[in-house]
């Protein structure tokens, strides 16, 4: 997708009325805009990056078409921009429709025992098809209307041509209990189920 430049008025513009989804210490980083869909602001971290030849702006797109080509639903990209200030882009984009599981897991009548078998499939079909999701997490994993489970926040990710060595499964699963670990989620999170299925096999 190629890019348009976004002058700072018409991103002010675009921004009135926005609700703030998440900032850093340089200022708003997600905006959900009065339409409903947000406007992702990327920022070059180093000057010296490997960044600069491949902006995260331009992965994060190229890993949503990736995902929707493999039939694994997320978000639709729908715009991406050149900002004003040097080194910033931006992503405006339809998000995907339903809840994260992390969300879903606070409601009393939620059970891992019931939800585990999907969650495993879901992240065994990824590395089979030999998708690295670094972010694999509860907060990017979606249920949808259809009770499909979809990806979001899709920047950090890696396609390999074969399915993944099992070194790197091992490696997925760490950041995933680091995640758990970090949400105080270990006495809930059926963790050591997820490692046995999916290491199992």
């Amino acid at each position: 997708m190629q890019s348009s430049r976004l002058p700072q008025a018409a991103l002010n513009q675009l921004i009135e009325g926005a609700s703030i989804l998440e900032a850093d210490g340089h200022g708003p980083k997600v905006y959900l805009l009065q339409d409903g869909n947000i406007l992702k602001l990327f920022r070059l971290k180093r000057f010296f990056s490997s960044a600069l030849l491949r902006p995260y702006s331009a992965r994060f797109i190229n890993n949503a078409t990736r995902l929707q080509e493999l039939g694994v639903p997320t978000l639709e990209v729908l715009a991406f921009y050149k900002l004003q200030k040097p080194g910033m882009t931006a992503v405006l984009y339809r998000p995907l429709p339903g809840k994260t599981l992390r969300q879903l897991s606070n409601q009393e009548n939620f059970s891992w025992q019931q939800t585990l078998p999907t969650l495993v499939e879901l992240i065994r079909s990824l590395h089979a098809r030999g998708i690295y999701f670094r972010s694999l997490h509860l907060g990017n994993i979606v249920v949808t209307p259809e009770n499909k489970l979809g990806l979001i926040d899709v920047a950090d990710m890696r396609f390999l041509r074969s399915p993944l060595p099992r070194r790197l499964v091992r490696r997925n699963l760490q950041h995933f209990a680091r995640y758990i670990a970090r949400e105080n989620l270990n006495e809930s999170f059926p963790m050591q189920a997820l490692e046995s299925a999916l290491l199992s096999a």
